[in-house]
């Protein structure tokens, strides 16, 4: 028997909140780098874990609870990932799609899609990549922040 939202109290989602996306990367300093210089984001917090071998960066434009993190996951000694075909893009939403790309391109960032209205719409959208190979989505928003 499938479960269904409205079978589900409503205070369960009110609760909920998106609190970080990981993205394994294959060498945590040139991603940080990329992140904070690049995006703009600043470097939340890190921690190591030497028995089992891993460490993890959590970057953002605010922290937890009010704005989601992106956790860079560092597993010593894997360099790269295959990317596979399920995972699509991160969205950030920012106040001058056009301007933004000129920033990125300007700091090192691989603009990959420039600025300009999505194929059928109006929304002013370009794409990035990061230095692993991850899609970033700059999506042009009015209430963004300016970046």
């Amino acid at each position: 028997m499938a479960v269904t939202k409205s079978a589900i109290p409503q205070h369960i989602y009110i609760a909920m909140r998106l609190l970080h996306t990981m993205l394994r990367v294959g060498n945590l300093e040139r991603s940080i780098r990329f992140y904070t210089t690049v995006l703009g984001m600043r470097l939340i917090r890190t921690s190591e874990n030497a028995e089992y071998k891993y460490t993890l960066a959590f970057v953002g434009y605010g922290t937890n609870p009010e704005h989601a993190e992106i956790e860079l996951t560092y597993n010593w000694g894997v360099e790269s990932y295959q990317l596979g075909t399920a995972y699509g893009h991160i969205a950030i939403g920012v106040a001058d799609a056009y301007a933004a790309c000129e920033k990125i391109k300007a700091t090192g960032g691989n603009v990959t899609r420039e600025a300009g209205p999505v194929k059928g719409g109006n929304t002013v959208i370009a794409f990035v990549t990061d230095p692993d190979g991850y899609k970033i989505e700059l999506i042009q928003r009015i209430e963004a922040p300016k970046t």
